[in-house]
């Protein structure tokens, strides 16, 4: 879910669903690739549930990809992938552009590519090497 209000919509929705929260990520400066293969660097704020299925809450920043939309804030739907290169060029050449990847000098996409279909869903693939790092940090509650 995309919302303009992070913290409120925490409790909305999050605390409606009864649905714990880890820890609240705020990136000041994220550095991915945009859909024209140029650098991006845009603050991002985000948590996730800390049960399956992990629902990631991130703050709209207007004029990027985290922005709300007038259809509906869910924002995109992640799956992991063994194969992110491959899969994200499957996905370019089946009518979902590239949107935004992770990456690491001229090497991309690296760790995540969000892709857009026809009608404005967002794909994120997820590079499954992440699962380990994102179960240990961002599933879990923060401690007390």
């Amino acid at each position: 879910m995309c919302k303009p209000d992070a913290e409120r919509a925490l409790v909305v929705r999050f605390h409606f669903l009864v649905v714990a929260t880890g820890f609240h990520f705020d990136v000041r400066a994220f550095d991915g690739n945009g859909d024209d293969g140029n650098d991006l660097v845009i603050p991002n704020t985000l948590c996730y549930s800390t049960e399956p299925p992990h629902l990631e809450l991130v703050l709209e920043v207007p004029g990027s990809v985290w922005e709300c939309n007038e259809h509906s804030n869910l924002h995109h739907i992640g799956v992991w992938t063994d194969a992110l290169p491959a899969d994200s060029a499957t996905y370019s050449e089946l009518r979902c552009p590239l949107q935004l990847c992770g990456h690491d000098g001229d090497t991309a996409p690296i760790q995540f590519a969000y892709h857009r279909d026809p009608l404005g869903v967002r794909i994120e693939l997820v590079d499954v090497a992440m699962k380990p790092m994102m179960e240990e940090f961002m599933f879990k509650a923060p401690v007390a």
